[in-house]
């Protein structure tokens, strides 16, 4: 390790190997690179772009995301609360991160557009004035989650507690209602 890359593209590359990775990247783009189950662990990510990768069941200890876009991109099983949590900013757009956690984690103003988020775990983390368009949160969990000025209107399939959750000026669609009465198991018509 030791190596730093700056503004580079590496496409269908597959980085399984901790000797494949240098220590930092920054400003470099990512196509069809294969990072599923790879120790990614304390490497550095600052305003790069993932297109088309898959990091499932990746190893993400002290892993520096700053300014990291996702973009169909396969992200199955992560924990992205063993990141590194300081600058920890991404943004993800027709990806599937089916099963993975974002427990604790400071994500204000994050974006996910077209995603698959089912059986993801929000629980307890701060995403004031985030994004969720068109996203499938099929038995996602908020709990406890902090959804201030958070925009579900495109969303579908999600189930919010507002007892337990704070929505204040969330936005939700008249059809999304459900999602938010659940657990009183009424019938909306």
């Amino acid at each position: 390790m030791g190596e730093v890359f700056f503004e580079e593209e590496f496409r269908g590359i597959d980085f399984k190997s901790k000797k494949q990775f240098g220590e930092e990247y920054e400003h470099c783009v990512f196509v069809n690179c294969n990072f599923a189950k790879a120790d990614c662990s304390e490497i550095k990510f600052i305003d790069c772009e993932f297109d088309s990768c898959d990091f499932s069941g990746a190893k993400m200890l002290s892993t520096f995301f700053q300014n990291v876009q996702f973009k169909a991109c396969k992200l199955l099983g992560l924990h992205f609360e063993d990141c590194n949590l300081f600058l920890l900013s991404m943004n993800f757009s027709g990806c599937q991160i089916n099963f993975s956690s974002f427990y604790q984690l400071q994500l204000k103003q994050i974006r996910f557009t077209d995603c698959s988020l089912q059986e993801v775990d929000f629980t307890e983390s701060d995403l004031s004035k985030a994004s969720f368009n068109n996203c499938n949160l099929d038995r996602t969990i908020f709990e406890n989650t902090i959804l201030e000025k958070a925009d579900f209107s495109t969303s579908y399939n999600f189930s919010i507690d507002p007892e337990i959750n704070r929505i204040k000026k969330a936005k939700f669609s008249s059809s999304g209602l459900a999602g938010l009465l659940y657990k009183y198991d009424i019938e909306i018509g």
